[in-house]
């Protein structure tokens, strides 16, 4: 169930944050919103020549960053490798954690209070670029899988939409062109961030299902986007729909 007005208010306290000294208030914002105990953005590659996690914003105590920075644990984290085979939300209890130097990262990153439940969003730009947007819980179990449930849908839209803001700002990327949305495909991408699917949003706009579908794809073109969900933040991060 997606809670428009939370989703709505989260969006419009990003729009808010302009400046790469912006991004973690950001994060911070989202933990306090959503009961998250840390959120961690990660540019896996920017498009360009800038090399390998040319930019990071996290949440996480700093010296928990500057250990995983030092010990190099980009090569081992499996949260790492879920950008390259992934493209929908990845549950941190589905990551392979048998080799025993994977099983030694969690445990150290658990004494920093990483953990121990948590959802990674593998982001896929337009230009090529590769992020990663996770959050972390330390809540009991049954009320961690309640709230995956009940913010997902939301997650996966702040994602993308903070990938967007995260690049213009760390300088990654500049505005680029876009083709503007036709009234159809701005309407469908609305109602599907209120959580609408297609058979829904064909009868809230009196039109074929077909016809929502072939919108949507249109919206993701036009977007340059590969999911929907990344067509939303996207969408309203240029502020050509308004959630």
């Amino acid at each position: 169930m997606v809670d428009q007005a939370r989703l709505s208010l989260s969006l419009r306290v990003l729009r808010a944050f302009k400046r790469r000294e912006d991004l973690l208030p950001a994060l911070q914002n989202l933990c306090e919103r959503y009961g998250l105990s840390h959120i961690s953005f990660l540019v896996v590659h920017s498009g360009g020549n800038a090399g390998p996690y040319p930019y990071y914003c996290t949440t996480y105590p700093d010296t928990w960053t500057q250990i995983y920075v030092d010990k190099r644990y980009f090569d081992i984290d499996p949260v790492i490798h879920v950008v390259r085979s992934e493209l929908l939300p990845v549950d941190w209890s589905a990551l392979d954690r048998q080799p025993r130097k994977v099983q030694n990262f969690f445990r150290e990153a658990r004494s920093y209070g990483i953990g121990p439940h948590g959802l990674t969003i593998p982001i896929r730009g337009r230009n090529g670029e590769r992020s990663l947007f996770s959050v972390a819980s330390d809540l009991p179990k049954r009320e961690w899988a309640r709230l995956r449930a009940s913010s997902i849908h939301e997650l996966h839209i702040l994602s993308h939409y903070f990938h967007e803001a995260a690049l213009s700002a760390s300088g990654l990327r500049e505005d680029d062109r876009y083709r503007t949305l036709s009234g159809r495909e701005g309407q469908c991408l609305q109602l599907l961030a209120k959580g609408r699917i297609s058979k829904q949003i064909a009868a809230d706009l009196g039109i074929s299902q077909n016809a929502v579908k072939l919108y949507l794809r249109s919206a993701r073109l036009k977007l340059g986007a590969a999911t929907s969900h990344q067509a939303v933040g996207r969408a309203t991060f240029l502020e050509l729909i308004e959630i």
